[in-house]
């Protein structure tokens, strides 16, 4: 049978891909409570939905930093497209751009950023990494704005890499011919295998910066006209920081389950972090999204689109650019029905009020 479902494409995908790189797209932190966390949450959620309300027109577009897209859902950005498909990340980019949405461009991207965005028929946001040798990330940041990307993600909750054990087992590594290609003009682009843990983490504390602070996000945005967002953030009073350093959005991320292990669940911290930004940045919110339900529960909690990652690995591990544009269809397909049932004939209908436990 076809896969119908996200879950489908994820059974399909562990056949074929290789167990080091299943492993690491798969892999939580430590006991993988987090990582179980953020699905579980959407199951502890109930939609009271609306009656009698018109719902034979529907309308899932909306807009994120003023762009205009088909739905509230953006590609999240991840790590070496290439181990799950050949064409790696600009088969990504083709996808999102077929699906009228956003691809955030991961630094640990196994595909130049201008080749990626050359590739796009969307737009394309770049998510940055902050490298201990802060030439290499001045030169990240001028070769987003060069290449065209329309705004800076900054990921803030890896200063350290979180242990993951399946990762550690596996020795992760980057098989010849595979790099982190933004980084290669620095010297700073291989992942090698590491005796006594993944080469991944080696390669993060080695390289990237544990000493950041909110000194470094003012740092950042003066030297970029592109707008700022926060990626990594769980608790209200640092969204409250974020907005107040200059982020125009905030991504309340826990990393996918893959840093530190018993956080929140994302959804369970939206709500108290929607309330304390008042409206003054926009949210989005990852971890855990695999129906269209999750999507309107996250939408009416204060998300203003949501981020998925996993899944577009698992898309393109099935079919390339075909395959990731069929996991956006899916859920484009799923929002739309929930919607429906919901009563809610545009994501502006999707309130507060539709949540409950």
């Amino acid at each position: 049978m076809e896969p119908i479902n996200l879950f489908d494409f994820e059974r399909l995908a562990q056949k074929r891909l290789p167990d080091m790189t299943l492993g690491y797209y798969q892999s939580g932190a430590r006991d993988e409570l987090t990582l179980r966390s953020n699905r579980e949450a959407y199951e502890r959620v109930a939609l009271h939905y609306r009656v009698l309300v018109d719902v034979s027109r529907r309308d899932t577009r909306t807009t994120v930093l003023g762009t205009p897209i088909a739905l509230p859902v953006l590609v999240a950005p991840t790590a070496f497209h290439r181990l799950a498909h050949p064409d790696g990340e600009l088969a990504t980019a083709r996808a999102a751009g077929r699906a009228g949405t956003i691809m955030i461009l991961s630094t640990l991207s196994t595909t130049d950023m201008e080749a990626v965005v050359a590739a796009a028929t969307g737009p394309v946001w770049f998510q940055l990494y902050v490298y201990k040798d802060r030439e290499a990330t001045r030169s990240l940041v001028q070769r987003a704005e060069a290449a065209g990307c329309e705004a800076l993600v900054l990921t803030v909750d890896a200063p350290i890499l979180g242990t993951r054990e399946r990762v550690v087992r596996n020795r992760f590594h980057l098989p010849p011919g595979l790099s982190v290609r933004n980084l290669s003009g620095a010297g700073l682009d291989e992942v090698r295998e590491a005796k006594l843990d993944s080469g991944l983490a080696a390669y993060v504390a080695e390289r990237l910066d544990p000493s950041l602070t909110w000194a470094d996000l003012d740092w950042l945005a003066s030297i970029t006209r592109l707008p700022l967002v926060v990626k990594g953030i769980v608790r209200p009073d640092d969204a409250v920081r974020a907005v107040a350093h200059g982020a125009r959005g905030v991504v309340v991320s826990n990393h996918g389950g893959r840093q530190l292990d018993t956080a929140p669940a994302t959804l369970d911290v939206l709500p108290a972090i929607t309330e304390a930004v008042a409206g003054e940045a926009e949210l989005f919110l990852d971890g855990g999204i695999r129906r269209g339900t999750d999507v309107i529960k996250a939408l009416a909690l204060g998300a203003r689109a949501v981020l998925v990652g996993r899944p577009i690995l698992w898309g393109l591990a099935v079919d390339g650019a075909d395959g990731a544009a069929e996991i956006i269809d899916l859920l484009r397909r799923e929002i739309d029905e929930a919607m429906a049932l919901c009563g809610c004939p545009t994501v502006a209908a999707i309130t507060p009020d539709l949540v409950g436990r």
